[in-house]
């Protein structure tokens, strides 16, 4: 999702909700730093806490159970995607939610753990939901830039799925044009057009033995020298200056398959690249919920008393 102006109350909302806990926990763990008297609800216990543990104070607890909500509702994106039909708001408004909330849990995990780290549970938790955020800040990133590079650079975006069926089809076309070719004989009528044909075929049968149907039914052809636009572009002159000009419209159509091979090599390469942050978000995201809900079941069974 792009960010662009439509999320200006979603940026507002998040800093006014992260002003308020940032006042409530100067208040809270903090009071002689704030320049006036404040007294917050009495639920919230002694100021400043009894407790040494930020995390087990009754604010404390209530931001850790914000930002575990906000996991839980990040986590039922995919759900939603699936189940379009909902009326429970549309995509798009879901992809904004699960963009800013989620940035609202930095300052709801910072003030929940007091900016300490603590042992190796609590350690390893933050380990994860870095990995979490940093992974999501990079797919947003992407996602601003990739789009743009996508309809800048392709000439025509195809379906991504049927990526692999059109290069089987390239590659048939080929194969075909190889086997024509194979079958044609040079014309019988004047010498100097026999003469150039018999220099024409081997010339074009040769490059699509060589070069061509190698890079087409190739699974990676960026190592190809047709993978490469200048390259490719001087294979062709090259192809075009050693044959008859009457087989311009063959060569020029080989080139158009090789074309198309690369757009469509170079938007699975994007396509990779968009989605890729995916395989360590989603895994790691799994691993923070459940890490997370251990975490919640531990905290409660932890009775808050003063030590």
């Amino acid at each position: 999702m792009k960010i662009d102006r439509s999320h200006s109350l979603w940026i507002l909302f998040v800093a006014l909700v992260t002003a308020v806990c940032g006042f409530l926990f100067v208040a809270n763990f903090l009071p002689h730093r704030l320049p006036f008297a404040f007294s917050l609800p009495a639920f919230l216990g002694p100021v400043p806490p009894l407790r040494r543990t930020f995390g087990g104070t009754p604010l404390g607890l209530i931001f850790g159970s914000a930002a575990f909500l906000i996991f839980l509702f990040a986590a039922a994106l995919g759900i939603r995607k699936k189940k379009r039909t909902w009326p429970i708001g549309n995509v798009q408004w879901w992809l904004k939610a699960h963009i800013w909330l989620t940035v609202l849990t930095l300052p709801l995990v910072l003030f929940h753990c007091g900016f300490h780290l603590g042992g190796w549970h609590t350690g390893g938790l933050m380990l994860l939901y870095t990995v979490v955020m940093v992974s999501g800040v990079v797919g947003i990133v992407l996602q601003q830039f990739v789009p743009g590079l996508m309809r800048e650079r392709l000439a025509r975006e195809v379906v991504f799925e049927e990526i692999p069926h059109l290069r089987g089809l390239l590659l048939q076309a080929a194969e075909e044009l190889r086997e024509d070719l194979k079958d044609s004989q040079p014309a019988t009528g004047a010498a100097t057009s026999a003469d150039a044909d018999q220099q024409s075929l081997p010339a074009i049968t040769r490059f699509l033995d060589q070069e061509c149907i190698p890079y087409l039914s190739a699974k990676n052809g960026s190592h190809l020298p047709l993978g490469h636009e200048r390259a490719a572009a001087a294979a062709f002159s090259s192809l075009r200056l050693n044959t008859d000009p009457k087989w311009k419209p063959r060569i020029d159509l080989i080139q158009k398959w090789c074309d198309e091979r690369r757009m469509m090599d170079f938007q699975t390469r994007l396509h990779h690249l968009l989605h890729g942050w995916l395989i360590v978000h989603v895994p790691s995201s799994i691993a923070l919920l459940i890490g997370t809900a251990w975490h919640a079941l531990a905290a409660v069974s932890f009775v808050a008393v003063p030590n």
